[in-house]
This record gives C-alpha cells, sequence and structure tokens, in this order.
C-alpha cells in the first residue's frame, strides 16, 4: 500500500465510524445502541435467514465456515444442544498441540510453583551491582513469559475452539471471577485457573464453578483469603464473593453476613510453600484438614464458632461450613437473577429485556443453577435471534471475531501478537486491576482512541502481513522479517462474506467499500465498519 494509502484509509473508515454517534449517544439512556440501517432482506441466505445470522453471531465469538456449515446441518435447537452437551473441547490439531506444547499447561502446577519461587529466591539473593540488575531482568522475562503463554492459550481457544458458546463461556466466567496477574504470584496460576477451574465448569451448576473458584491458587491470591486465619482476619473475598461473584450489589446481604461468611473462610488458603513447613501442617493440624492440589483447608487456622449467616445459623465444623455457605449463597433469588442479569448483558443487550431476564433466573432456580439450562432458555428466546437488540463489540470479541471472518479457520503458529494487540486496546486478559472485571456494556469501548486502534488492528489483520504466521518455535526466527511476504485474505470474493455479512451491510458501509482501492484497504474498511463492530 502507498504510504499515502494508510492515511486515506483512517480517514475513510474514521468517517464512517461517524455514523455511530446516534448509536452511542442513545447507549447511556436506558435503550439498546442503534443499529447502521440495514438492507432488508427477507430471502433465505442459502438456508439461513438474517435471524440466523444474528443468533449465531451472539452464540459464538465470530463467524467461520465451520459453524455455518454445522448450522446448516443440525438446526438451531440440535446445534444448541449440542454445545450445551459439554464435551470435550474441539480443536484443530495444529492448535491443540501448540497449546499443550506450552509449559504453563504442560507442567504440573506445583512443579511450576517450586521453579518460580526458587527463581524468586535466586533474584532476591543475587548480589547488589550488576549480577543484581541482570538476576532481575531474567526474573522479569520469566514473569512476562508466564503470563504470555497463559494468555496465549486462551485466545487460541477462543479463536479456534469448535464449541463456540462454552468458549464465550469461558471468557465471561474469566471475566466474572476475574483475578489480576500483576498481584504476586497471580500470574502463574492463570493458566490453571482457565484450563482445570473455570473452562470444566463454564457449562455445569453454578454452585460447583463457585467452589472452583473459591479453591482456586488465583483466586485465594488475588483477593486475600490466604491471609484470612483466625485471629488474624481478610474480609477482601467474603466481600467479593457476595457482591461481584454471586448476589450483586444492594441484593439485601449486610456488613454483618460479610463478616460472618469471613469467619466461614477462615483457614481456607494454600499448601505452604516450603517442604518443612508442609510437614508441619500435616503433622500438626486438627482433625479435618482438606488438600485438593495446592488448596489446603488448615482447620488450626479455622474460626470453628457458631455463624448467623444470611438468616440461617451455621454451626462450626470446619471446611462443610464453606460449601454450606455457598449453598446458601447460590440458592438465594437475588443469586438467581443477578447470574442471568449479567450474562443477558453480556449476550443479549446493555439494557436486555426483564421478561428474558426473569425467565433465566426462573430456570437458575428449577434447575439448581444449571448454566447450560440458564444459556438455553435465553438463546430459544425470541431476543437471541432479534435483529433490533445490538451490543458494540468489546475488544476480545472484536479481536476474536476478526481472526475467524479473517482467516476462517486456518491456524497460526504464533499467538503472542494477539495477546499485544488485545492488551493494546484495554483489554488485557487477566489485567483488570479491581476485580470487577471489565465492563459488559458498548459505551465502555466507544471512545476515540479505542477506534483509532480498531482501525489499525483491523489493517494489521487484514493485510496479512503481522507476525501470526511466523513461527515462534523456529531457530531460524531472529533472521526472519518482520512483515513476510503474504497477500491480503481475499474477503471480498469469500463464500463466508456472502452469506455472513453481504447482505446486511449499511448504506454507509457499503459505499466506503466501494472506495477501496486495494484487497488491504477493503478488508481494513469492512472490520472496522459499524456494521463488523457491532454484534
Amino acid at each position: 500500500m502507498p504510504a499515502a494509502a494508510p492515511f486515506r484509509c483512517r480517514t475513510l473508515v474514521l468517517g464512517l465510524l461517524l455514523t455511530l454517534a446516534p448509536a452511542l449517544a442513545c447507549a447511556g439512556d436506558g435503550n439498546p445502541p442503534s443499529r447502521m440501517p440495514t438492507t432488508t432482506v427477507t430471502a433465505k441466505l442459502d438456508g439461513l435467514r438474517l435471524g440466523d445470522i444474528a443468533w449465531l453471531r451472539r452464540d459464538s465469538f465470530g463467524l467461520d465456515s465451520a459453524t455455518l456449515a454445522r448450522y446448516r446441518e443440525l438446526g438451531r435447537t440440535r446445534f444448541l444442544d449440542e454445545q450445551l452437551a459439554g464435551g470435550d473441547d474441539n480443536l484443530p490439531p495444529q492448535v491443540a498441540a501448540q497449546i499443550n506444547n506450552l509449559t504453563v499447561i504442560s507442567t504440573p502446577l506445583a512443579q511450576q510453583l517450586a521453579d518460580y519461587q526458587e527463581r524468586a529466591q535466586q533474584f532476591k539473593q543475587a548480589p547488589a551491582g550488576p549480577a543484581k540488575d541482570a538476576a532481575k531482568t531474567a526474573f522479569q522475562q520469566y514473569r512476562r513469559d508466564i503470563y504470555q503463554q497463559a494468555a496465549q492459550a486462551e485466545m487460541l481457544h477462543a479463536i479456534y475452539g469448535g464449541d463456540q458458546l462454552k468458549e464465550q463461556l469461558v471468557w465471561f466466567w474469566l471475566n466474572h471471577f476475574s483475578v489480576y496477574a500483576e498481584k504476586g504470584p497471580v500470574r502463574l496460576f492463570t493458566a490453571d485457573y482457565e484450563e482445570h477451574v473455570i473452562r470444566p465448569h463454564a457449562l455445569g451448576k453454578f454452585k460447583d464453578l463457585v467452589m472452583a473458584t473459591l479453591q482456586s491458587p488465583a483466586m485465594l491470591e488475588f483477593l486475600d483469603n490466604v491471609h484470612n486465619v483466625k485471629d488474624k482476619t481478610n474480609e477482601n473475598y467474603a466481600r467479593e464473593l457476595m457482591e461481584l461473584h454471586t448476589l450483586g450489589v444492594n441484593s439485601g446481604y449486610t456488613q454483618q453476613d460479610v463478616q460472618q461468611l469471613m469467619r466461614i473462610l477462615t483457614g481456607a488458603g494454600l499448601l505452604p510453600a516450603k517442604p518443612a513447613a508442609r510437614r508441619n501442617l500435616f503433622a500438626r493440624a486438627r482433625p479435618g484438614l482438606v488438600r485438593d492440589g495446592l488448596f489446603v483447608f488448615n482447620p488450626n487456622q479455622h474460626d470453628f464458632g457458631d455463624k448467623n449467616f444470611l438468616g440461617q445459623t451455621i454451626k462450626g465444623s470446619g471446611y462443610d461450613e464453606i460449601a454450606e455457605a455457598v449453598d446458601l449463597i447460590v440458592r438465594q433469588p437475588a443469586c438467581a437473577h443477578f447470574i442471568s442479569q449479567q450474562l443477558a448483558t453480556y449476550f443479549i443487550a446493555d439494557q436486555p429485556p426483564a421478561s428474558l431476564v426473569d425467565a433465566m433466573a426462573n430456570t437458575f432456580r428449577r434447575t439448581d443453577g444449571d448454566i447450560a439450562a440458564v444459556m438455553r432458555t435465553m438463546l430459544l428466546s425470541p431476543q437471541a435471534a432479534a435483529l433490533d437488540e445490538h451490543k458494540f463489540k468489546d475488544p476480545m470479541r472484536f479481536l476474536v471475531s476478526a481472526m475467524r471472518f479473517t482467516y476462517d479457520g486456518e491456524t497460526i503458529p504464533n499467538a503472542v501478537p494477539l495477546v499485544n494487540w488485545l492488551r493494546q486496546m484495554d483489554e488485557p486478559l487477566y489485567g483488570r486491576i479491581t476485580p470487577d472485571g471489565w465492563p459488559l456494556d458498548s459505551t465502555s469501548w466507544t471512545g476515540s482512541g479505542q477506534m483509532s486502534k480498531r482501525f489499525d488492528f483491523a489493517r494489521v489483520i487484514g493485510s496479512g502481513r503481522n507476525r501470526l504466521f511466523i513461527d515462534n518455535s523456529d531457530p531460524a526466527l531472529p533472521g526472519t522479517p518482520a512483515n513476510p511476504p503474504r497477500d491480503a485474505p481475499a474477503l471480498r470474493d469469500s463464500a463466508l462474506y456472502r452469506d455472513a455479512v453481504a447482505q446486511e451491510l449499511s448504506v454507509a458501509t457499503s459505499n466506503a467499500l466501494n472506495q477501496a482501492k486495494s484487497p488491504t484497504e477493503w478488508n481494513t474498511f469492512l472490520l472496522s465498519s459499524p456494521d463488523f463492530n457491532y454484534r
């Protein structure tokens, strides 16, 4: 592309994005954001109507040919039921191997923790001067690599996972039960958190998901329950467990309930790092010690007094108090409503219809918090296929949908750029410093800086000239050009574009595409357009 072309391209796209203004102006007034005017189409698109496309865009991060083919084969209900069955993750063999070869995935967590502690000790004990500086640099690079690997694994799952509904739920729950990688050793636990805590429970019972996050090293470290012991308590996790994870603010619980839950959670922590401390724990613990991986419930650190929690008396019995308290929390009507509201906000609209949220909450209560059943109620509702309910994509959805649409199943050997792009769009994985997770509403992602960054990455993805196709495992990598020759993907001529996008383009987007001077420009215009950025 000539030097002047990117500027002209940016000007045209940013002009197109100005058409978002009317939609965004009403996004904060209690109404769902509007959509660009679309061409009215009532005919089937090779067996699919616009309502089917709208539904699939909610069910998945973004469309690809395999998704359309499977939907055509099964129809909506059978397609949905197949996804809700929550079977084994279906990944292309190359992608599965790429994930499994990551150290943070292939190495047992206990071994990773031991290595982390050894490296931290080496850095701490390094003598002052150049040796200390070198040790600091090495330890920082080691920590960055841990984070990069964990984030790559999640990005690859999101883009290539065959069960896209499950992949969206994994991301949703990772954000709902948010942890911050930069705090202490939390980054060390993030890959395990995604792979063994969130993913197996994404479509199961909500109570089991809460218990899994409660026992995870990532959550115990992030919200400080490792420091919540008898006579030296910490209420951080107890408060957020109710306010952010289960009941929601203003749901009727009191500060006394927070303090009582804090007492219930005393002793729930991690296995001591040092072997001597570990031996001492097992030798001196009173009856009732529970261990599951790195999680330990230490009865010596537990407050065994009776507690009055949410209007119920919980007898001091040790670990069983925790399960009893969680069961009591998730059976509250407020929990059913709060979780249903969050799910509907993420999948359907910034202000989902109250009738839909009520229906989902009723399913939640009737099924004892069965997430798959709640999702079925939502996705078989009229709102799930509505053409007038739209959300502006957050950076994760934008990036994953752009990758799925542009490369349509073609696997990439290098996912590092994806992690960096998401960070530059201000939504890094495990990067929310506060425990409330990234915002679910549209307006949080529509600032001018965000639009400019989306243009940049639309161009990078649409040009085909990026480092996604440079194999990081290749020893010749240092000599590899930063932008190896590669043609821009021919999106305009693809069946996926014809079937899933072309028939509902707005007039403004169509006019912009007609002004494109090259395939790269055309791809950039489409991926930057309001039509693509809304779902």
